[in-house]
């Protein structure tokens, strides 16, 4: 299972409202032309990172703004902001192993716990890095060009 685009659809679009915001409105045409994703799609990306409080957008007028400082915003709640996973969590079994089979019949036990841990270890790092850590990279790569 791989963790959708919108993932790093948010995080494009928020370091595009932290480099750009100052100087113009970031408005989903703006970040669609950053993106190379369709408007729409960064219009869905935005009210979800709206309804987890990450950004702030105003109709009419057009635009979109950090609801909070970069440093108080985890990559991780990104991730849980756009849905990256459902429920079941990152990794999901083929349905019906069979029972009969000396490995079907055992797959969960052998892999539960692993799979656990990986994804255990994913969110942490998640947790780990700020939109801060992620802007000040890119400013300065940006600086160097």
């Amino acid at each position: 299972m791989q963790i959708t685009s919108k993932f790093t659809v948010a995080v494009h679009i928020l370091i595009c409202i932290d480099i750009f915001g100052k100087e113009r409105r970031v408005t989903s045409d703006f970040l669609s032309g950053s993106t190379g994703v369709n408007a729409v799609i960064i219009r869905n990306v935005l009210g979800k990172l709206r309804e987890s409080g990450i950004v702030e957008t105003r109709q009419g007028s057009g635009g979109a703004n950090l609801a909070r400082p970069l440093c108080e915003i985890t990559l991780y709640d990104v991730y849980k902001a756009v849905d990256c996973i459902d429920d079941e969590g990152l990794f999901h079994f083929h349905e019906n192993p069979n029972a009969d089979c000396p490995v079907g019949r055992n797959i969960h036990k052998v892999m539960d716990g692993r799979l656990r841990a990986v994804q255990t270890a994913l969110e942490n790092e998640l947790k780990g890095t700020t939109l801060a850590d992620v802007v000040a990279d890119t400013r300065k790569i940006i600086d160097e060009e």
